[in-house]
């Protein structure tokens, strides 16, 4: 069975290759859509396109940062040589100034002179480039495997959550469907009594009772809203089943919230308006859970 997942969560690889050595992070926090930022090394352009599209084959939703710290050994650190001609030269002029009276110069000082130390040329080897690369991209692919498992936890935690929600939302929806049954009655003998208190010898007061606490009941009645409000708890419930599903559980909560605030205004009982705003908060205490959904 398919699982949700939620949007917060964090991946890392290492690797190795040629003369590189790196690590890449993907983290991502919650967002409307999937939205990918990419920070690599310089001189490898082209593994933002593969880092978005890999995210983008993983995920559906969230803000994503993805980084790589890289760093290349010194291919010539090992390779130094001392130019000796040039060194000779400094050793000739340092001698005469030596003879005039100036310290003698140290190794590491004569070292440290221009043209002394040579390094071999680094040759741009693009095989071996191209090696590195598509190396560092398997561990782009292996951070975002490691976020998408991770997010998946997070789905798991916050599944019985949801679901405990929804059935609150489901049971309140029953207990608002058997007061309902009792407004008609409560709208008549409302009625009733307030006409006989205001006009108790009008003629027909019978009849004109019945006559408006029928249209009273009517405008009162909340079958519909209560028969939405019903199949909404049963789409949220598939929904949960058929990840990802957090834009349609988005939208969701608006006709959760819709019907819920219908249900309170056509509302002609205290209990029924109870119910109805309790309804309310449950509403949005899931709709909070749901910006976690993927």
């Amino acid at each position: 069975m398919s699982v949700i997942s939620g949007m917060t969560g964090f991946g890392r690889a290492d690797g190795a290759a040629e003369d590189w050595s790196w690590s890449v992070e993907a983290r991502s926090v919650n967002g409307r859509n999937l939205e990918v930022r990419f920070r690599g090394p310089p001189g490898f352009d082209s593994l933002e396109r593969h880092a978005k599209s890999a995210a983008q084959a993983r995920l559906s939703r969230g803000q994503v940062t993805l980084g790589i710290q890289a760093k290349r050994a010194d291919p010539g650190a090992a390779a130094l040589k001392v130019n000796q001609d040039i060194l000779a030269r400094y050793l000739v002029l340092a001698n005469q100034l030596a003879e005039e009276g100036a310290t003698p110069p140290s190794a590491d000082g004569l070292l440290s002179l221009r043209g002394v130390l040579e390094a071999p040329e680094v040759v741009d080897d693009p095989e071996g480039h191209a090696a590195v690369e598509a190396a560092m991209a398997a561990s782009i692919d292996q951070a975002l495997d490691a976020l998408k498992l991770f997010r998946e936890r997070e789905g798991s935690q916050l599944l019985p959550v949801v679901t405990d929600f929804i059935d609150r939302i489901a049971a309140l929806t029953a207990a608002a469907e058997t007061e309902a049954t009792a407004q008609t009655a409560a709208i008549r003998e409302r009625f009733a009594r307030r006409m006989s208190e205001l006009a108790p010898d009008a003629p027909g007061l019978e009849d004109r009772i019945f006559l408006e606490a029928a249209s009273l009941a009517t405008k009162a009645d909340v079958r519909e809203e209560l028969d939405r409000l019903t199949a909404h708890v049963s789409s949220a419930r598939a929904l949960l089943q058929q990840p990802p599903a957090g834009r349609k559980l988005d939208f969701l909560m608006q006709e959760f919230m819709r019907e819920a605030n219908t249900l309170c205004s056509k509302s002609a009982t205290t209990p029924l308006t109870g119910i109805g705003l309790e309804l309310k908060a449950v509403i949005e205490q899931l709709r909070e859970q749901v910006q976690n959904v993927e």
